[in-house]
């Protein structure tokens, strides 16, 4: 009996630490938890019943009559939506998990706009970067290095100049933003296709953890303990191409998810921004097809710049220290503090092109030994300057 009022004296405790939910957010987060209801869906009823209040207002019956399926109207009119609602901020207050509703002013301009915009945003972060001005960095899943770099490169060059760079979180391109980014000091949001408490890919988690240290954001619409479905991440590419000025496509194959997030851009009048390619790439397909659409060819920070609206450029601060270099590899690094072995590979290698280690070992003996440049490959990966990728290739980061 005495452990069963400890138990009882500890729950008692943290609820008593849980934030109470306001009316309008449990409302919110009710209707986006009711089964048979999605964000359209959501809208119609709101708009049809003359605003959110009514509906849980309404009996039975009249929850019937505007249409809604039984299941939705039963579990609005039971009260088992709002008791959902009430069990998952509980738990998303317990994981630091905030919410922004379609009703809040934090809720971003941009993306309420669109057709169908989420009716809750489940937030780990700042709230206030996702309302901030962006552009949405997208791509393949599998980049050349070429790719990769100019992902990396870009992102890195518009954060330093104050927008916010939006992806998903997905390998390949969507990481490169992201980590372009980081690289500026700037900040970067991840919108997920699964709950905000479920990274995925989970090889990705030390990346959003860096997200969140550097003041930006990992979002979802998805509820808590949404597991990755494959039907999830399409969904969410609307909210990418929603929170943003404007898409920037970087390597993506014919038929891949990127082109939905383009297709989702252009339907919300958004600018479609795309990186040529290799025509003998497959990576390039979409990006090149896009160009001949009329989305613009993007090489340099410059060409997104140029089309944002002037008032949007004049709130933005320039904090150009941290931009990528103007040079063909866009070093980071200052190498005249390097050693020389390291000085040399370093010159041989660029960030959108890759090198084989043996073609390395051939360039550089007799002046350097194998185990030499060996050595100094460790160095220069340890320190970040260089990356290793599959088949002992090196590209330089930039």
């Amino acid at each position: 009996m005495a452990n069963s009022a400890a138990v009882k004296k500890v729950v008692k405790e943290k609820s008593a630490d849980i934030p109470k939910p306001d009316e309008l957010t449990l409302q919110w987060l009710a209707l986006a938890l009711t089964p048979g209801l999605g964000p359209t869906r959501v809208r119609k009823l709101v708009e049809f019943m003359g605003g959110i209040q009514a509906i849980f207002q309404a009996t039975l019956t009249d929850l019937e009559a505007t249409g809604l399926q039984a299941v939705s109207a039963q579990s609005i009119g039971t009260g088992r939506s709002i008791e959902m609602a009430h069990d998952e901020f509980a738990k998303a207050a317990a994981e630091g998990v905030q919410f922004v509703v379609l009703d809040n002013p934090s809720y971003p301009a941009q993306l309420k706009q669109i057709y169908d915009p989420p009716p809750v945003l489940y937030i780990r972060g700042d709230v206030s970067v996702i309302a901030q001005p962006g552009v949405a960095v997208v791509g393949t899943r599998h980049p050349t290095p070429y790719g990769i770099g100019m992902a990396e490169r870009l992102a890195c060059d518009l954060a330093a100049r104050g927008l916010v760079i939006f992806s998903g979180l997905a390998r390949g391109v969507d990481s490169a933003g992201h980590r372009g980014a980081l690289h500026a000091k700037g900040k970067t949001v991840a919108v997920l296709g699964t709950g905000v408490d479920e990274i995925y890919p989970k090889e990705n988690s030390r990346l959003a953890d860096e997200i969140l240290s550097s003041g930006g954001a990992v979002i979802s619409e998805f509820p808590l303990n949404t597991f990755p479905a494959p039907q999830n991440f399409p969904i969410r590419n609307r909210i990418i191409s929603g929170l943003s000025f404007g898409v920037l496509v970087v390597e993506a194959a014919e038929y891949s998810g990127t082109r939905i997030t383009a297709r989702c851009a252009l339907e919300q009048g958004r600018e479609v921004f795309a990186v040529p390619g290799n025509v003998t790439n497959k990576g390039s397909w979409v990006p090149n097809t896009l160009i001949k659409q009329g989305a613009k060819l993007v090489a340099t920070w410059e060409d997104i710049w140029e089309e944002l609206p002037s008032n949007v450029q004049h709130t933005l601060i320039p904090e150009i220290a941290n931009e990528s270099k103007a040079t063909e590899s866009a070093s980071l690094f200052n190498e005249a503090e390097l050693p020389p072995h390291e000085k040399k590979i370093l010159a041989l290698l660029k960030a959108d092109e890759a090198m084989q280690m043996d073609e390395l070992i051939e360039r550089l003996e007799p002046a350097i030994s194998s185990s030499g440049i060996f050595a100094a490959l460790f160095e220069l990966e340890l320190a970040g300057r260089i990356k290793q990728l599959p088949g002992k290739n090196f590209v330089k980061s930039f």
